[in-house]
């Protein structure tokens, strides 16, 4: 309202400007940290305001609902009936008194049937009560077919109310009411939390009062604990392989054009990075292989082991030995013949796992996965 001009009667030279148009959603009324929520309602403040009245004054109400305790609640028969066809068909039953229905609405709280007969008139409610019943208002609201209050009570769940605490409870009540991203979430939420979900009250509950279902959760957190087992085995599986893939380059650089203090080449300051990663690894592989005086002993020294074995990898993917710098590239290309089946599956296997690490461009020096065959 900040765009309208004020003009008093004394000051005024001619006609009043027009006021602009409303906007599209007032706030008018609407104190800025309300503890009362409005539920997307496009009702004034104003009109929701009387429905709240209506609703706590009772007046001409000619519904009474029971509740636990012997509690009571004056509703308008008109209202609770339109925002429920199942209130409405209980409200026909009652044929005892026709000017004065009466309904029961047992098994939850007295004040937790206030709020939803609440919602019904002005679909508003308190802060502090949804905190307090939003599981009995679940209920509720699933029960006489409110599904507004349904979706309010899931996202309050979805964003603050849902707890490691109370996940197995909502849980079972997803299932129950028909809510199938609620229990969706609270499922990911067990498998996330299981060991702190597994102490609480409710998963003990739940175990004594409903076994199949604690068995298919049991089931389903094996399976989740399984399939993060190899991700996690996978993920380290292709970690290594690209290690080896970026080591197959690495040697070839130093052995084509020099790296540091090995290669053809002397590298005017050793201490600049080259951009391979791998290289300070294999320089000092390469410089233990040279003195290394039980590097010929089969099993005598486990860091020439590797660099054998590493040598070997690299003449398996090298496209034209008879080209390549690296040292001893075509003598391993000679025993591949002389290795035994078994063996030989093994280092195809191996190869082609590396080689698949670098599926889009690759290097010029090696084989495509595509030229590797079982």
């Amino acid at each position: 309202m900040e765009n309208i001009v004020v003009i008093s009667p004394e000051n005024a030279s001619g006609p009043p400007s027009p006021p602009p148009p409303p906007p599209i959603k007032s706030n008018y009324g609407m104190k800025k940290k309300s503890t009362v929520q409005k539920c997307e309602s496009f009702a004034s403040k104003a009109t929701r305001d009387a429905w709240d009245r209506m609703f706590d004054e009772a007046l001409g109400a000619d519904v009474l609902i029971h509740t636990d305790d012997n509690g009571l609640i004056y509703a308008h028969s008109n209202v609770i009936g339109m925002a429920s066809d199942v209130i409405r068909g209980m409200m026909k039953q009652d044929k005892r008194k026709p000017n004065r229905k009466s309904i029961s609405i047992l098994g939850v709280p007295h004040d937790a049937v206030r709020v939803f007969v609440r919602f019904l008139y002005s679909s508003c409610y308190e802060k502090q009560d949804m905190e307090d019943f939003a599981i009995h208002l679940l209920v509720l609201s699933h029960v006489y077919v409110v599904p507004h209050l349904k979706k309010v009570c899931e996202l309050h769940f979805e964003s603050t109310l849902l707890n490691k605490e109370n996940v197995i409870d909502v849980f079972q009540l997803a299932l129950l009411c028909d809510a199938p991203r609620l229990g969706l979430l609270c499922h990911r939420m067990i498998l996330k939390s299981f060991e702190e979900v597994s102490t609480s009250q409710g998963w003990i509950a739940m175990k004594q009062s409903h076994p199949g279902l604690h068995k298919e959760l049991l089931r389903s957190v094996s399976y989740e604990l399984n399939r993060l087992e190899q991700r996690s085995k996978k993920q380290k599986e292709i970690q290594t392989y690209t290690q080896l893939y970026d080591a197959m380059e690495a040697f070839v650089h130093i052995c084509r054009d020099g790296c540091r203090e090995i290669g053809p080449t002397k590298v005017e300051n050793p201490h600049v990075s080259c951009g391979f990663q791998a290289c300070n690894g294999l320089e000092m592989l390469l410089k233990h292989l040279a003195v290394c005086k039980l590097r010929s002993i089969p099993g005598g020294c486990s860091r020439c082991k590797r660099m054998w074995q590493l040598l070997e990898l690299h003449s398996r993917i090298c496209v034209d030995s008879k080209q390549c710098k690296v040292p001893l590239c075509g003598n391993f290309k000679e025993r591949v013949n002389k290795q035994s089946r078994k063996d030989e599956k093994r280092w195809r296997l191996l190869v082609k796992n590396v080689l698949s690490t670098k599926r889009i461009g690759g290097s010029p020096f090696f084989l495509q996965a595509i030229d590797v065959t079982m």
